[in-house]
């Protein structure tokens, strides 16, 4: 399976048709087998009909599949790719600013469901400038990850079955754009608010690179509590290589960054002074990396910045 993590769509079923600019149409078909998010992709399993905050354990928790080892493995494999890249160019981690070209493909139905506005994706643009450099706009000010995001391209695609993100492979496949540097977001209508790939799986499955966002999580979108652009925020973390903050719960190796609390579970709403572990340290509920409200997020630590520009070296620079 793909590594792949998913933010649970709060409110399911919302359908909102939004007319805007086209920079490019294609009424494409579908073809082959269709491809069940479910049994493929998602790692986390929400009711269908419930309509309480992702990550609670009403919808699950994330059941990806990376164990204890499997995560070891991983860590070894980077620091065996930093190691080699540094002998032979003499290179390390630092990076004054990572920049990203990213491609934005809005999957809308045959009727215009989910047609996104070029203005809505410009400011999900900004959003992720904004979270990325420390300027939340619920919270300016915080630390500076260092990376930096410009919009390469929109593309449209009106097709009933990709746009409840049926075919995820095949649509993908045939959609992607750039190398392992550009980040390819596909807005589409399913039950959750995101699904990301890791940089470290970029070198085997190349063509389905990239995160999957609720459409209505975009800002000035319908999904309440999530509408503010984050989820776009989150799933690029995942992109970028970071792990969830509950990664592994209370145990080690957790989410693999030493400056975030352990944390035993997903946090749902804002809840201030959560303290899930006995370990040192409240939950992280204001990081990106976790499950809270967008109002909620504001910030990065320095280790995870740290982590960043280490996955970015090795798996996508």
């Amino acid at each position: 399976m793909n590594w792949t993590y998913a933010r649970t769509l709060a409110v399911l079923g919302a359908v909102v048709s939004l007319a805007g600019p086209a920079t490019t149409l294609s009424h494409a078909t579908a073809t082959g087998a269709e491809r069940s998010l479910g049994a493929q992709h998602a790692c986390l399993h929400p009711a269908q009909t419930s309509a309480a905050a992702r990550g609670t354990t009403a919808h699950g928790l994330d059941t990806r599949g990376i164990s204890a080892a499997q995560e070891r493995a991983i860590e070894a494999r980077t620091a065996r790719i930093l190691a080699r890249k540094a002998s032979k160019h003499r290179s390390t981690v630092a990076h004054p600013t990572i920049n990203v070209p990213v491609y934005v493909h809005v999957m809308t139905s045959k009727s215009g469901a989910g047609n996104v506005t070029n203005a809505r994706i410009t400011k999900q643009i900004a959003v992720l400038n904004q979270t990325y450099s420390g300027q939340d706009v619920d919270h300016p000010g915080t630390l500076d990850a260092g990376v930096r995001f410009s919009l390469a391209g929109i593309n449209r695609y009106a097709n009933d079955t990709w746009h409840t993100d049926g075919q995820t492979e095949i649509y993908r496949a045939q959609t992607r754009q750039g190398g392992k540097n550009a980040l390819n977001i596909w807005l589409v209508d399913f039950e959750y608010l995101g699904v990301a790939t890791f940089p470290w799986d970029y070198a085997a499955s190349p063509a389905i690179d990239g995160i999957r966002v609720q459409f209505t999580s975009v800002p000035g979108g319908s999904a309440t509590h999530y509408n503010q652009g984050e989820t776009a925020t989150h799933e690029t973390g995942h992109w970028l290589g970071l792990y969830h903050t509950f990664q592994g719960g209370c145990a080690a190796p957790g989410d693999e960054v030493a400056d975030t609390a352990a944390q035993a579970s997903p946090s749902s709403g804002c809840p201030t002074g959560r303290d899930s572990c006995t370990a040192p340290g409240l939950d992280p509920i204001h990081n990106y990396m976790d499950y809270s409200y967008d109002t909620c997020y504001y910030e990065f630590t320095p280790d995870q910045v740290a982590r960043i520009a280490k996955m970015w070296t090795a798996y996508r620079a």
